[in-house]
């Protein structure tokens, strides 16, 4: 059951199986079994920057790890924007999203820690389960709505917004990934005249490759739903 703000359950995945044991995955010879204080218990996925690991604190808690790869660790100016993603998802704390709970931009292998989320992506649960029903459609829309208030309120702009950034737990909708955020006032670390981002959700600006700001988040936002 999926519950979204406004006192409504609504079932989006027959049960927590149908997601998470095709998506947790045993770790490989090549995975680390600890980062910083924190035991690596499965890998969760990966993308072009790292690794993302279900992992334990010290007390037990479950946390998100996120572990670049080694070959963009000895790069500068990779290190450079992975640590104003730190600083960058640091401000955005609340519901809306993962927070931050521990990092390490600048160690051998840097990481971030952020809480762990149980649920599906969107992009997960709409392969799995099909079309959302239209009344848990209205319900994700001001979920997501929200999450872009707390995120545009923090001085950031997402630039990445898409179904697989938007994970689906028992309390609503967070955000996850702030991985090519921008802070508004303009922070701008990639080479020019190259463009990072997912081509099917992005504004048309982004594209194009000029200024983005809160606005393209908004296309993005409708590209979703």
């Amino acid at each position: 059951m999926l519950s979204l703000p406004g006192n409504e359950a609504v079932r989006v995945v027959p049960q927590a199986a149908a997601w998470k044991g095709g998506r947790v995955r045993a770790l490989g010879a090549g995975d680390p079994d600890r980062i910083g204080p924190y035991l690596l218990r499965a890998r969760l996925g990966g993308g072009g920057m790292g690794t993302v690991y279900l992992g334990t604190s010290p007390g037990g808690r479950p946390v998100a790890v996120k572990v670049v790869h080694p070959e963009l660790a000895d790069d500068p100016g990779f290190i450079q924007r992975f640590r104003l993603e730190v600083e960058l998802a640091r401000r955005v704390q609340g519901f809306c999203t993962a927070p931050v709970v521990d990092a390490d931009p600048d160690g051998p292998r840097p990481w971030l820690a952020t809480l762990y989320v149980a649920g599906p992506s969107l992009l997960q649960a709409v392969k799995e389960c099909g079309p959302l029903p239209i009344a848990t459609g209205w319900i994700l829309a001001a979920g997501l709505a929200e999450a872009l208030v707390a995120i545009h309120s923090s001085g950031i702009v997402h630039r990445d917004l898409k179904p697989a950034n938007v994970l689906l737990p028992a309390d609503g909708p967070r955000v996850i990934d702030f991985g090519i955020a921008r802070a508004l006032e303009g922070t701008m670390l990639t080479r020019t005249g190259l463009v990072i981002g997912s081509p099917g959700y992005m504004a048309p600006e982004h594209i194009r490759g000029g200024p983005t700001g809160p606005a393209a988040d908004v296309f993005s936002y409708g590209a979703t739903l």
